[in-house]
């Protein structure tokens, strides 16, 4: 299990991505969303909006300083092309220089049409690398019967590009997750795992030598969606997943969607949640001691019990 970095609430000296914030919102968290989510149909002010909550997510977990090598893994879907957009767009414009390197890790998947990705990469204006491990095989040989390839296909390609990480001499990776993954992934843990886990914005790895940052934290997936759309990059189907329609996730995805419409507003209610946790309202023995005694427990508390 990958270990969560605290976060430093006291006022740092070292520059960071605050002065890209109004004033009102460059400490703590910001006001909650708008109970209906309202995309701007100007792909100008919609990109406006994404960075300003790619800018607030990198600010509150302090994800980038200054001298940082950032790797951006690059999968050829849209939240890889929206996660090094708005990271090129970060480095124009934070009061800091850090570095930017775009990483492909080429797996071997059967038609995979790598030359369309790599021509956008060459014109991107960020160095990047193909990584050829071509781990399609290995996946397909060790999966079991009613299994999926996810979390096999993952860990390999979560070693490899940590590996990557070392030898090109970064300090960070960043991956592409969106508020709605977090979210799932909580649901998925709640669920099956019978953990209250989800995916921080930056952790260490298990060996303690990546720290991973995932700026897209705060995006809904629906406006990455609409401003891929609008940029017409040439996106590229994961060819394992598309065969597997089955998957839990996607099922806490069709229950998300299905809260969404019917209690607008609820999915950044969820997120919010996961930044405010009251352990003594839990049942955690590790994270609180139930042998002191509790006096300030209010009625309120005890509306579940009425």
């Amino acid at each position: 299990m990958s270990v969560r970095l605290p976060v430093n609430n006291s006022p740092s000296t070292t520059p960071n991505m605050a002065s890209l914030l109004p004033a009102t919102l460059s400490n703590g968290m910001a006001p909650a969303a708008p109970s209906r989510m309202v995309i701007p149909d100007d792909p100008k002010k919609l990109e406006k909006r994404i960075a300003y909550m790619v800018t607030k997510a990198m600010h509150h977990y302090e994800m980038i300083v200054p001298g940082d090598k950032i790797m951006v893994c690059m999968s050829g879907g849209k939240d890889s092309y929206a996660l090094l957009h708005f990271l090129q767009r970060a480095q124009r414009h934070a009061p800091f220089d850090f570095e930017l390197v775009a990483v492909h890790l080429d797996q071997g998947h059967p038609g995979f049409p790598l030359e369309t990705l790599e021509g956008y990469l060459a014109e991107c204006g960020s160095p990047y690398h193909i990584i050829h491990e071509h781990t399609y095989d290995v996946v397909l040989s060790k999966l079991e019967p009613g299994k999926t390839t996810c979390s096999l296909c993952s860990r390999l390609r979560r070693g490899i590009l940590y590996s990557a990480a070392q030898e090109l001499g970064c300090t960070k990776v960043a991956l592409g997750h969106h508020r709605d993954d977090i979210i799932a992934t909580f649901l998925l843990n709640f669920f099956f795992c019978g953990q209250l886990k989800a995916m921080p914005s930056k952790l260490i790895s298990d060996d303690g030598k990546n720290t991973v940052i995932r700026p897209l934290s705060y995006v809904p997936e629906e406006m990455i969606v609409h401003f891929a759309k609008h940029k017409q990059w040439p996106l590229i189907p994961c060819s394992l997943c598309s065969r597997q329609e089955d998957l839990k996730r996607s099922q806490m995805e069709q229950l998300m969607k299905q809260m969404d419409a019917v209690y607008p507003g609820a999915l950044p209610s969820a997120l919010n949640a996961l930044t405010s946790v009251h352990p003594r309202f839990l049942l955690d023995r590790q994270l609180f001691d139930f042998n002191q005694a509790v006096d300030d427990t209010t009625d309120h508390d005890l509306d579940a019990f009425a």
